[in-house]
């Protein structure tokens, strides 16, 4: 009827069974922790935001309250406070990095294809806050002239809000004169220059570009 491998498989199940059954009874694991030791903890950490985990573990030592440290980083991390006290006392790291977004826009130029083989350049510009998109403009011929003036355009269609604007990035193309910065300038606008070849300095920008080419160039006659 049947091996005796089977026989001895039916019997490894029935001890691990019995196993697993003797040690769910009763509790089992790391006990949970209590509330008050998370309301002790949280309210040391809000009081004392120079305090990191380590030094609200030492105080609850001296309070006789036992616990780990590690608990104590763990209730800090879960309550989104953060175990450091950097964490508490200043902004974290995504919020360090969106906060000058508002200030910075990027323009670049970028090629649209057209029927008979021609190559148009299309000046754009893209806000890093609100990822708003500006066409500057498209030309068979893109001079620096062309360009300081769409720099001019783009500070009367800006108007009052030109003055949060305080970078713009763009890369070391021969089509951006000086002329181009200094229309920039004018209205208190640095220009910050990408290294050459270094397309992740203007990763905003580049992105949107290929996303534009991917979904609308390359589906549309112009």
């Amino acid at each position: 009827m049947v091996t005796p491998d089977t026989i001895l498989r039916w019997y490894r199940d029935i001890a691990r069974r019995r196993r697993a059954t003797r040690s769910m009874r009763g509790r089992t694991g790391r006990p949970a922790i209590r509330r008050n030791i998370k309301a002790l903890v949280l309210r040391l950490a809000r009081e004392n935001p120079g305090w990191g985990y380590r030094r609200i573990h030492g105080e609850l030592a001296g309070l006789g309250v036992k616990v780990a440290a590690s608990t104590v980083g763990e209730i800090l991390k879960a309550s989104g406070a953060g175990p450091a006290p950097l964490r508490r006392t200043g902004p974290a790291w995504p919020q360090f990095l969106r906060s000058p977004a508002e200030a910075i826009p990027a323009c670049d130029f970028f090629t649209a294809g057209l029927p008979g083989g021609t190559q148009a350049c299309v000046l754009a510009v893209i806000e890093h806050a609100a990822r708003r998109i500006r066409i500057l403009g498209v030309t068979l011929h893109p001079t620096g002239e062309w360009t300081a003036q769409q720099a001019r355009n783009l500070l009367m269609d800006l108007g009052g809000q030109a003055g949060r604007m305080k970078f713009m990035i763009r890369d070391r193309g021969s089509n951006f004169t000086a002329a181009f910065d200094a229309v920039l300038a004018g209205a208190g606008i640095r220009t910050v220059l990408c290294n050459v070849r270094t397309p992740r300095m203007n990763a905003i920008a580049e992105r949107w570009i290929e996303g534009c080419r991917r979904e609308l160039l390359d589906r549309t006659l112009i």
